[in-house]
């Protein structure tokens, strides 16, 4: 009877890791749909304008689940890890995020992306005393070593007048988002994927409204750049981070992080095929690495929370 039970949870702990893997794929498309989706808006509507209506655009959409929003334990000091969360991701990240967009091309900003795991791991590393084995931060250091090859072909354009600037700003993003990524997994254990999101859309609301009324440009009506941001507030700032906080939940930070390393890859294919921006016969190449470096990686000791 304990073998069965054995078998039994240890066939339930894959499952879970499959899904939680499927969700990080659906997580990491919407991702990277979203600086496109970005880049569009961009287009009509200055940044805070764009990133304020997303955010309310998230939160009402969160009204249809209120009822299962206050299912959570707090622990004393849960307030900390919050603020910190809701500090770096949405606030920080959204504003550097924002501004990098402004000076590097979509393509360029979503290859910066997959050095977040990087920094995940060393941030896991102090906070959390996580580790990762020799196959999986082999798969690691190839998936990156495709990303620098993505970008060695990098230019200056018209809509990336200075992709040094924007990049550097995006890898700052990229350190608010690790430091996102250990919070949650703390707080994952007594909060919902629901609860969290809903959390940072809020707080994402109430930041960049203010800022948005302030500084942002003239509204008027552009079709395009409003259906970017309804989709950028439904599904992606909805959808992904559901996605991601499920995943959260049931693997180590690290493991999940290393799926960021997708980001660039499905950036580059949409902006070539939404936006215009080329795509090189050796970039075709680093996208292969970087799709490689990501499975490799997950080839480690894989153990569920």
């Amino acid at each position: 009877m304990t073998g069965l039970r054995s078998f039994c949870s240890k066939g339930f702990s894959k499952l879970k890791g499959r899904q939680a893997e499927l969700a990080l794929v659906g997580a990491m498309i919407l991702w990277a749909s979203s600086f496109i989706a970005l880049k569009v808006a961009f287009q009509s509507y200055d940044p805070w304008t764009v990133i304020a209506g997303r955010m309310w655009v998230a939160s009402f959409c969160f009204v249809l689940f209120w009822k299962k929003l206050f299912n959570f334990q707090y622990q004393a000091g849960d307030w900390k890890v919050l603020a910190i969360m809701g500090a770096v991701e949405p606030c920080l990240y959204f504003v550097l995020e924002g501004m990098a967009l402004q000076y590097t091309s979509a393509g360029q900003a979503g290859m910066v992306t997959a050095l977040s795991p990087v920094m995940v791991a060393v941030v896991a590393f102090f906070a959390l005393g996580e580790r990762i084995n020799k196959v999986a931060a082999l798969g690691l250091t190839i998936a990156i070593g495709g990303v620098v090859l993505l970008g060695s072909t990098g230019e200056a354009t018209e809509s990336a007048p200075n992709p040094m600037l924007g990049n550097f700003l995006e890898l700052l993003a990229m350190l608010c988002a690790a430091i996102f990524s250990v919070c949650l997994k703390v707080l994952s254990k007594r909060y919902s994927a629901l609860t969290l999101t809903a959390y940072m859309s809020a707080v994402g609301a109430v930041f960049f409204t203010p800022l948005a009324l302030l500084k942002g440009g003239p509204w008027f009506v552009s079709s395009q750049a409003i259906s970017a941001i309804l989709f950028l507030g439904a599904f992606v700032t909805l959808g992904a981070y559901l996605l991601y906080n499920y995943a959260i939940a049931h693997m180590p930070v690290t493991r999940a992080a290393s799926f960021v390393n997708l980001i660039p890859v499905f950036t580059l294919i949409l902006a070539y095929l939404w936006l215009g921006e080329t795509l090189t016969g050796i970039q075709f190449v680093a996208c292969g690495i970087v799709l490689f470096g990501v499975v490799l990686s997950q080839k480690g000791d894989k153990q569920d929370v």
